[in-house]
């Protein structure tokens, strides 16, 4: 199947596709006239890599997700390894986004919201600024 048909069964766009291609994500056989011609396993591949990508992996992290794919003797440990180390970077963002959603609820607070100029979340990211 051609890329158009591959972005719409896959769900990519077709400059997605191209740019998996790019960087060795995805590889296409080319038809007689050139064209790149995408199989059913291209996109499940395809469909992997979009999932994967929106549980928060990088495109370096789906490279090692494909590779262990690829592997009928791999270890499943090391799959859970990779996805271990996944979820605990997602934690450590939550907890940087919960004290960030904190501080900024605790700012908006503390504003009056009113016509006077002077202003606690002003103020705040102000001084929030010169600690840097």
């Amino acid at each position: 199947m051609n890329i158009g048909a591959a972005s719409e069964k896959s769900g990519l766009p077709a400059k997605t596709i191209r740019y998996y291609e790019d960087i060795g994500l995805l590889t296409a056989e080319r038809a007689s006239n050139g064209y790149r011609d995408y199989s059913m396993t291209d996109v499940h591949r395809m469909r992997f890599i979009q999932r994967s990508r929106s549980l928060g992996f990088s495109v370096e992290e789906c490279g090692q997700l494909l590779s262990l794919y690829d592997d009928k003797e791999r270890e499943s440990a090391d799959v859970k390894a990779l996805a271990k180390t996944k979820l605990a970077e997602m934690d450590r963002k939550l907890v940087e986004l919960t004290e960030l959603r904190d501080t900024l609820r605790r700012l908006v607070r503390s504003c009056q919201g009113d016509r006077r100029p002077d202003c606690p979340i002003i103020e705040g990211l102000s001084s929030a600024k010169r600690k840097q």
